[in-house]
């Protein structure tokens, strides 16, 4: 059977090049474009890289027409409606859910883990207090490989195994001492008993005066938060993990990179994006004039947590957060609250307005996570901390399957030029 190909004319030059096609399993074909500069002279040129795959994976799919999203296979809706996170930490990394037994396994093994080494306390103590716990994150996560130097060589798979689940186990640790260090607490040591979504609320918040018990209905809220942003496919974070990956870096460092790209306002940052957009607006009765300035095209004002970049149907995960939310918010009796009640009317607005229904610009995750971990006690802050917490496990797992695809190569974009030409240097006197 004939192998499908790609036909290029380039024009004025005579010539005629095919290329093979590539099919995934599911989602578009693409072009196989690997010796193109060898066969024409040319590069392709895709800023953003909206329409080059950079890689194969079997880790996660996004229709983004349909609003589907895949994990190895699972729809992201069942793995947050019966599964737990350790769960669906599991099927990220070893491709299939766990039986019972590797379930109890690998539980046991990350919660055993969750400990960070005393040294790693004295870090913190060198950021100043109000340092932006995405700072402390960045700098206490590259550290890692200081301290945890036994498991930073990647051609042994026992080094990567013990580096992945170190990640998993130690980031909610890491992430509840930036916070504790950012509101001026005590640390709290993890507690083996408790499951890991808990486990994380009572070290965020339990102090050592008092008895804290973790509320379920917030920690299955947590869960579900954690779930929903564990992998997104090829993001910004995700590719800059790959990037640092391909050079042979650490798995420590790569983290970081991806932790240091997540920080960014268009990533990781949109949540907390969405909740200042909502302090911005201040009180329901300037809705109308905030949506006429979205609506402006000449206006730079932007609903933030409206619309994604990929989904162009409603996003899966908001569907999902959106019933969460309404949960943590029941459970804790918030109802007089300015913000969420201008979170209300603009979902109800953004849900019926011909406008948005058109533009297919319906709330997303990152407008309904904002509200529930606001309503769960954290300060904006450290939202993107618990987004860094979750999507380790993604970055984990896509860094593992591309240090063992044997036709990994360093990440090398290439460019379009348009500076000057080659020129001759000048001595200063006669410039």
């Amino acid at each position: 059977m004939t192998k499908p190909t790609a036909k290029l004319e380039i024009g004025g030059q005579d010539q005629n090049h095919e290329f093979e096609i590539l099919k995934g399993s599911v989602g578009p074909d693409v072009i196989n474009i690997a010796s193109l500069y060898k066969d024409t002279g040319m590069f392709t040129y895709d800023p953003g890289f909206t329409s080059t795959a950079s890689c194969e994976s079997k880790i996660t799919y996004i229709d983004g027409d349909e609003g589907i999203l895949l994990h190895r296979g699972y729809p992201i809706e069942q793995l947050a409606e019966h599964g737990d996170f350790l769960e669906t930490c599991y099927l990220l990394l070893y491709g299939e859910l766990p039986t019972k037994a590797q379930k109890e396994d690998f539980d046991y093994r990350v919660t055993h883990h969750t400990m960070v080494h005393e040294q790693m306390t004295r870090f913190f103590t060198g950021f100043r207090r109000d340092a932006h716990p995405m700072a402390v994150m960045c700098g206490v996560v590259g550290a890692m490989s200081a301290f945890y130097h036994d498991s930073t060589d990647i051609s042994d798979p026992h080094q990567r195994m013990v580096a992945s689940l170190r990640m998993i186990a130690k980031m909610p640790t890491i992430a509840a001492m930036a916070f504790k260090y950012h509101i001026g607490q005590p640390f709290v040591y993890p507690r083996n008993e408790l499951g890991y979504a808990a486990n994380f609320l009572h070290m965020c918040f339990a102090v050592p005066c008092e008895e804290y018990k973790v509320n379920p209905v917030l920690a299955r809220a947590m869960e579900r938060i954690f779930i929903l942003h564990a992998d997104h496919e090829q993001n910004a974070s995700t590719s800059t993990v790959r990037l640092a990956g391909s050079s042979g870096a650490n798995p420590f460092a790569c983290i970081a990179a991806g932790i240091a790209c997540l920080w960014g306002p268009a990533h990781g940052g949109a949540n907390e994006a969405a909740l200042n957009m909502l302090d911005e607006i201040g009180t329901v009765d300037r809705i109308p004039e905030f949506i006429d300035r979205a609506k402006d095209k000449d206006d730079p004002f932007r609903l933030m947590g409206f619309g994604h970049r990929v989904y162009k149907n409603y996003d899966p995960r908001a569907k999902i957060m959106q019933k969460t939310c309404h949960e943590v918010l029941g459970e804790l009796g918030i109802k007089d609250d300015p913000q969420l009640d201008i979170a209300i009317e603009l979902e109800r607005i953004a849900l019926t307005d011909e406008y948005f229904i058109e533009k297919k610009l319906y709330p997303n995750i990152d407008f309904y996570s904002g509200i529930t971990l606001k309503a769960l006690g954290f300060p904006t802050t450290m939202f993107t901390v618990l987004f860094a917490l979750a999507r380790t496990v993604g970055w984990i797992a896509q860094w593992k399957e591309m240090i063992e695809d044997p036709k990994q190569k360093i990440g090398r974009p290439r460019q379009l030029y348009t500076g000057a030409d080659q020129r001759d240097y000048v001595p200063i006197a006669k410039r």
